[in-house]
């Protein structure tokens, strides 16, 4: 794995890169630093002018969870999300007509286990490419506030490349959001939600954690195996996500190899292309439905289905 520093390649090369696993880290721009802020207005608006960041320790969490289940879609779905973000990408200069994003995911990282199920999920180690994300998304991800070592992401890049016997099997996005999205802030003291993981023990150690500033721009592959860093940090953790993927990449089934998901149904329904917001076309997303057309290969799947 290589970590790319505020690398000035066009977005061809880019994606090739991050497609074999490398992470590029971007300098904030004046559009993440705007998506930012909007973001901690919506914050300080929602906890009424508690510093969102400490929050946690004056809040009981049922109304903690309460104020996320109302902050966090208000945040993704504001046109004004939409906005920056189409903005943001063309920065970085991504193609209008061929990049296609999903909307934005306002996420926390509570301090110390106050919150950790349901609207403010600490993931387990996984690949979104479990979750039904395209071989070639790419995930984005900014900072809302400062983060450090102790309250931030975790790669675990040996599994790139080296498979894992997971429960991806039984997992189909369109399933998903039938029956779980719009339910996570009921799941507060467990979460009894059936989400894709390792049936293996995973070596956490050494893992790479990368620390972008304010406003800066993590750029990674949905194949990468990541997880949420336990919070000991004394601050809520704020960050941003969302996610991109090129129609021309998913045209030629470009994107990482695929080493071991086996789910069905797809994401790719949800995104909208960054000149117009219109959809991909059905007959482009068919061939994603019935699973990842970019198999594994044939000798790991009785190995590693769980």
């Amino acid at each position: 794995m290589a970590v790319f520093l505020d690398d000035r390649s066009d977005d061809e090369r880019r994606r090739g890169h991050i497609y074999a696993g490398d992470l590029f880290l971007h300098v904030a721009t004046p559009r993440s630093l705007e998506l930012c802020e909007f973001a901690r207005s919506l914050m300080r608006e929602a906890f009424g002018g508690v510093d969102p960041e400490f929050a946690q320790f004056e809040l009981p969490v049922e109304k903690y969870a309460e104020i996320l289940a109302q902050l966090k879609p208000k945040f993704i779905h504001h046109p004004e999300s939409k906005r920056i973000i189409r903005e943001l990408l063309r920065e970085m200069g991504c193609d209008p007509e061929q990049t296609y994003f999903d909307v934005p995911r306002m996420r926390t990282a509570t301090s110390d286990g106050y919150l950790t199920t349901g609207i403010a999920y600490a993931f387990h180690p996984h690949r979104d490419t479990w979750y039904s994300a395209a071989m070639s998304q790419i995930n984005w991800w900014i900072p809302v506030y400062e983060v450090e070592a102790n309250n931030a992401m975790a790669f675990h890049p040996k599994y790139f490349s080296t498979p894992l016997r997971n429960s991806s099997a039984d997992y189909n996005y369109q399933e998903w959001n039938a029956n779980n999205r719009f339910n996570a802030a009921q799941h507060i003291k467990s979460d009894t939600r059936v989400q894709p993981r390792a049936l293996e023990t995973v070596e956490i150690e050494p893992h790479v954690c990368v620390l972008p500033t304010v406003g800066g721009l993590l750029m990674f592959s949905g194949a990468q195996l990541h997880s949420t860093i336990p919070n000991t940090s004394g601050r809520t953790r704020f960050s941003i996500d969302f996610r991109t993927v090129h129609r021309g990449d998913l045209e030629k089934f470009r994107g990482a190899r695929n080493v071991d998901s086996f789910c069905t149904g797809s994401a790719l329904p949800d995104f909208l292309r960054l000149s117009d917001l219109s959809h991909l076309p059905p007959e482009l997303i068919e061939p994603y439905m019935p699973g990842h057309p970019q198999a594994p290969p044939k000798e790991n799947v009785a190995a590693l289905v769980g």
